[in-house]
C-alpha cells in the first residue's frame, strides 16, 4: 500500500566527528542514519523502510498549502492555568519561543491547488500536541468561521490527548469542539480529517473521528486508549500493528490511508468533488439525448439466464463503475467493525457531475472470490453502503447502485453482528432519502440482501440478470423438498429482467445482444451511461420531498 519513489543511495564510509551537525538524522523506524536532504525530497519519509517523520507545523502547511496562500487566524490567544499547576505557564513560554508557534494547532485559511478551504494543523512539538482550552478555542473558532464563510474545513491530527495540566477545562474541550462540527455538518458543508502520527485520547473522541472523509497517513498511531495504557491497565496482549492506520482501515474504522507525495492532490479532488455546482450547469451536462429502450430480447430459458447471471465472466460492480464514470475515489468500512470486500463505494464524476456510486463486488478468481465473500454481503457492507447514501443525501449527490449478490451473507458472524438489522435499517433510510436514486440488477439480485440496495426512484435489471425471492435451488428445496428442480422453479419464480418489468417490479431492461463479459463491456456500458444521464436529467429538476415522496409511492402501489 505504501508508494515510495526509486533512488538509488550510494553509502559513503566517514567518521563520526566528521559528520556536519544537522546533515545525517537516524530513523527511528528502522535505526539507519539518512542523509537529511533525500528524507526531504521523500517528503519527510524514511527512503530504506518508509516510515513516516512527524512534521512541524511550518512543514505541514509547506506541503499541502498553495504556496503564499496560508493566511492564519487567531493569534496570540491567552492559555489558563485553572489548576495552578507548578511551571505551566513558563513551559508554555518556552515552548513558543523555541518552536515559534503559540500553542498546539495553529488555524487559517488556504488554497489547495486553488480550492479554497479551512485548514487546522496540530503540532505533537508542543506538549504532545494536547488539547486544552486554547486548541479546543481555536479549533471551534475555525470551524464556526468556515460555517460562516460556508468553507470546507480541512483538520490535521495529532495528539497525546487531553491536557492534564488544565484538568477538566481541557475535557470540556471534547464536546466544545464536537457541537461547533455538528453546526457545521447541519450547513451541509465538508470535513475532511487526515491523521497524523499519533492521534490518541480525547483528540480521537472528538473532533478526529467526526470527518465527513477520514483519512490518514501510513503507520500512524491512532486510538482512544494508547497500546502501553491497555497493556498496562488489563494485561491484554496486543496484535502486531495494533491501532495503526492500516489496522483501522481493515477493520472499517476510516475512509484510507493517504501518502504525501499525492496528498495535496488527494485533497484537492476531495475538495473539487464537494463543491456545489449551479443546478442549471448540473442539467446543461445531463440534458443528452438518450436512446429508446430495445422492445426485443434473446429467447432463453429461465433456468439458462440463472446460470448467465451466476457466470464468472459477468463484469463486476468495478467494471461497470470504472467503465461508466470517472476519477472514482473509493472509500472503505463502516467507521464501526469493518469494511466489507463484498461491498465497494465511493464518489465518482458523469459528465462533470459527482455522485455517490455502490456495488455488490464479486470477484473471478478464488481469491478475489474470497476476499469479497464471494458477493455476499455483511452487516458492515450493508452499513457502509448506508454511510455513503446518508453522506450523499448531504452534499446532494445523485446515488447509482450496482446489485450483484446471491444474497446477504448467512454465516455466524453475520448474525452476531445484526445482519437482519443492517438490512432494515438500509430499507428503513433509503425510504427517505431526499436525492435520486437508481439501483441496477447487473447479474444475481438475489432476496433481502438485494433489496436493501434497491430502495430506489427506479430499478433496472440487465436482460441476463435475475432478482430473485431466494434462488431457485432454495424455492426448490422448500417447496417441493427436492433441489435438483431448480429448473423448474426458476420458471415458475418469474425471476427474469422481462418478466419483473411486466410485474412493476422494476422499470427498464438494459439489453444484452450477446451475454455481458469483457468484451462487450465497453458497448454496454456506453448504453447503460446514455440512460443513466436521462435518470438524471429527469430527476434534477425535483424537490428531496418530491423524490421521497415518488419512491414511497413506487413501492406502495406493488
Amino acid at each position: 500500500m505504501l508508494k515510495f519513489k526509486k533512488t538509488t543511495y550510494i553509502s559513503v564510509p566517514r567518521k563520526e566527528k566528521e559528520v556536519p551537525e544537522g546533515l545525517w538524522i537516524k530513523c527511528d523506524g528502522c535505526g539507519e542514519m539518512l542523509y537529511k536532504e533525500d528524507v526531504v525530497a521523500h517528503d519527510y519519509t524514511c527512503y530504506k523502510c518508509g516510515k513516516y517523520f512527524r512534521l512541524s507545523t511550518k512543514k505541514r502547511i509547506r506541503l499541502v498549502a498553495d504556496k503564499g496562500s496560508f493566511v492564519q487566524w487567531d493569534t496570540g490567544l491567552e492559555t489558563p492555568n485553572p489548576l495552578e499547576y507548578p511551571g505551566y505557564t513558563d513551559k508554555l513560554d518556552a515552548l513558543q519561543e523555541r518552536y515559534k508557534i503559540d500553542e498546539a494547532v495553529t488555524t487559517g485559511r488556504c488554497t489547495i491547488q486553488g480550492e479554497t478551504c479551512v485548514i487546522a494543523v496540530c503540532d505533537t512539538h508542543f506538549l504532545m500536541g494536547s488539547m486544552g482550552y486554547v486548541v479546543g478555542e481555536k479549533i471551534t473558532r475555525a470551524v464556526e468561521r468556515a460555517t460562516e464563510e460556508k468553507l470546507p474545513l480541512v483538520i490535521f491530527t495529532c495528539s497525546g490527548g487531553a491536557r492534564m495540566q488544565e484538568g477538566m477545562v481541557s475535557l470540556m474541550q471534547m464536546a466544545k469542539t464536537s457541537a461547533a462540527l455538528q453546526k457545521h455538518s447541519e450547513a451541509g458543508l465538508l470535513y475532511i480529517t487526515v491523521l497524523t502520527d499519533p492521534t490518541t485520547g480525547g483528540v480521537t473522541a472528538s473532533f478526529a473521528m467526526l470527518g465527513d472523509i477520514i483519512l490518514a497517513e501510513p503507520g500512524a498511531l491512532v486510538g482512544f486508549a494508547g497500546p502501553r495504557v491497555i497493556e498496562q491497565t488489563i494485561g491484554q496482549k496486543l496484535p502486531e500493528g495494533f491501532q495503526r492506520s492500516e489496522f483501522l482501515v481493515a477493520h472499517g474504522l476510516i475512509d484510507g490511508l493517504i501518502e504525501r507525495d499525492t496528498m495535496k492532490g488527494t485533497l484537492a479532488k476531495l475538495l473539487r468533488m464537494h463543491k456545489k455546482a449551479p443546478k442549471e450547469e448540473a442539467l446543461l451536462v445531463t440534458k443528452l439525448v438518450t436512446q429508446e429502450e430495445r422492445v426485443s430480447y434473446r429467447d432463453m430459458p429461465a433456468w439458462d439466464r440463472v446460470q448467465t447471471a451466476r457466470s464468472a465472466d459477468r463484469p463486476t460492480a468495478l467494471e461497470f463503475i470504472n467503465e461508466i464514470f470517472d476519477d472514482f475515489q473509493e472509500f472503505h468500512g463502516d467507521r464501526h467493525y469493518g469494511d466489507d470486500g463484498a461491498t465497494v463505494g465511493g464518489i465518482a464524476y458523469l459528465d462533470g457531475c459527482p455522485v455517490t456510486v455502490i456495488g455488490q463486488q464479486k470477484g473471478r478468481t478464488t481469491k478475489e472470490n474470497i476476499k469479497c465473500n464471494f458477493g455476499m454481503p455483511s452487516p458492515e457492507g450493508y452499513r457502509k453502503a448506508l454511510r455513503l447514501m446518508k453522506q450523499a443525501e448531504k452534499f446532494g449527490r445523485p446515488i447509482i447502485n450496482f446489485i450483484d449478490t446471491p444474497g446477504a451473507y448467512p454465516g455466524l458472524e453475520a448474525e452476531e453482528h445484526g445482519q437482519g438489522e443492517a438490512i432494515a435499517r438500509n430499507l428503513f433510510e433509503m425510504a427517505a432519502l431526499k436525492v435520486p436514486v437508481l439501483s441496477i440488477v447487473i447479474g444475481e439480485g438475489g432476496s433481502g440482501g438485494a433489496l436493501a440496495l434497491a430502495v430506489a426512484n427506479e430499478v433496472w435489471m440487465m436482460e441476463n440478470a435475475t432478482y430473485t425471492i431466494l434462488s431457485p435451488e432454495g424455492f426448490a428445496s422448500i417447496l417441493w423438498k427436492d433441489s435438483k428442480r431448480a429448473p423448474e422453479a426458476a420458471e415458475l419464480m418469474k425471476v427474469t429482467a422481462v418478466e419483473l418489468k411486466k410485474l412493476g417490479i422494476i422499470e427498464r431492461v438494459i439489453p444484452e445482444s450477446e451475454p455481458a463479459d469483457v468484451h462487450n463491456l465497453l458497448q454496454i456500458g456506453r448504453e447503460m451511461q446514455a440512460q443513466i444521464r436521462g435518470f438524471l436529467y429527469r430527476n434534477y429538476e425535483k424537490s428531496g420531498e418530491q423524490l421521497a415522496a415518488e419512491r414511497y409511492e413506487r413501492f406502495r402501489k406493488m
